[in-house]
């Protein structure tokens, strides 16, 4: 009897092969003739006097024309020295400091884009690093396509241990999942600290990124534009349009920044993204649920095992294929033990995500 449980993974694998499947027809995409699209790069900002100097210099050698693009930094109440740090800073021809005329990352980032001069903007986060060619990729890329917005990679680099390679493995199946959805027509992801908007669509969707939040301003405005502009949503799948962010350094702090991202499901009104996510979630419970029933009948850890073997076989296509375009395959020699760890961290999140939404961070 306790088999019939597995009946209960042939929705999560439906939802993950059809996304495999698309994720492997994604082609790169390739610069033609040179742009000339002028861009607005919005920087928001809370206490990164470290990390943004890097970000700026990085932004300051793009292969792009300085006067195509203009840099907004934009200082959301910091208590170190953000603002004065980048004033300071050399080799930006438009690169200006403004401060956020409200709170929180989200009133930031409209404040910027508000204060653009460009037709199409590109967030990003100050503790983001970008290549020389990332500017030019982008610019390429909308002024050939014309969306409504590019979703541009993302890659953390984190570090050695069991705990930094579950970060990197963990986020890139975020990315395949992004980009396989994406690519379906129907996203249910994107990430703030590299994407690309239109400004005037931007603007005309500012009142529904729920502004009770702090944070979400991403996801929330994605959904909003699948509403009414969803073909005009693309994937740009390139290595020179990638922004490498840091991994958390502690488990807590990675929990506390997944339970933020989580705490804003409940909010969520893209039917797709709602439907996965509880898809997602109920066969995780699943396995929780027969390794823990395992203790009061042996017979059912034979029925974990299998559900968790099924399970991995479309992850594993996911992330093998994401690991392979992001030059990470080394990382697949930590698959196995990281999904009969996932179960147990995605419990471990849910604590966290009640207590997610008055932390400054997207």
């Amino acid at each position: 009897m306790e088999w019939l449980s597995l009946i209960i993974l042939i929705p999560y694998l439906y939802h993950i092969i059809r996304i495999w499947k698309a994720l492997s027809g994604i082609k790169a995409f390739r610069i033609g003739k040179s742009p000339c699209l002028f861009v607005s790069v919005i920087i928001a900002c809370h206490n990164e006097e470290k990390y943004l100097p890097c970000l700026l210099a990085d932004i300051s050698v793009q292969e792009y024309n300085q006067d195509l693009y203009e840099v907004i930094v934009v200082d959301d109440n910091s208590t170190d020295t953000t603002a004065e740090t980048a004033r300071s800073f050399k080799g930006i021809n438009n690169l200006r400091v403004i401060s956020n005329s409200g709170k929180g990352k989200k009133q930031a980032v409209r404040t910027g884009v508000e204060a653009s001069a460009g037709s199409f903007a590109v967030t990003t986060d100050a503790d983001c690093r970008v290549g020389s060619k990332w500017l030019k990729t982008i610019a390429s890329f909308a002024e050939e396509k014309h969306p409504v917005m590019t979703i541009n990679p993302v890659v953390i680099n984190a570090g050695r241990g069991f705990f930094n390679r579950f970060q990197e493995l963990e986020f890139l199946s975020l990315q395949g999942i992004t980009a396989g959805t994406a690519a379906l027509g129907d996203p249910v992801m994107c990430n703030g600290a590299n994407l690309g908007i239109a400004k005037e669509v931007w603007l005309r969707n500012a009142g529904r990124l729920h502004d009770e939040l702090v944070s979400g301003e991403d996801v929330f405005l994605l959904h909003s534009l699948k509403s009414e502009d969803g073909p005009g949503i693309l994937w740009l799948e390139s290595a020179d349009a990638a922004a490498a962010t840091r991994g958390s350094l502690n488990l807590i702090s990675f929990l506390r920044q997944r339970g933020r991202w989580i705490s804003k499901a409940g909010y969520y009104s893209d039917r797709y993204t709602r439907q996965l996510g509880i898809v997602t979630f109920v066969t995780i419970l699943v396995q929780v649920l027969l390794f823990l029933c395992g203790f009061i009948n042996p017979g059912f850890f034979t029925v974990f095992a299998v559900c968790t073997l099924l399970k991995s076989v479309p992850d594993f296509l996911i992330l093998h294929n994401t690991t392979g375009r992001y030059g990470k395959r080394e990382l697949l020699r930590w698959f196995f033990p990281s999904q009969l760890v996932y179960p147990l961290y995605v419990i471990s999140v849910l604590p966290f995500s009640f207590r997610g939404r008055s932390v400054w961070q997207g």
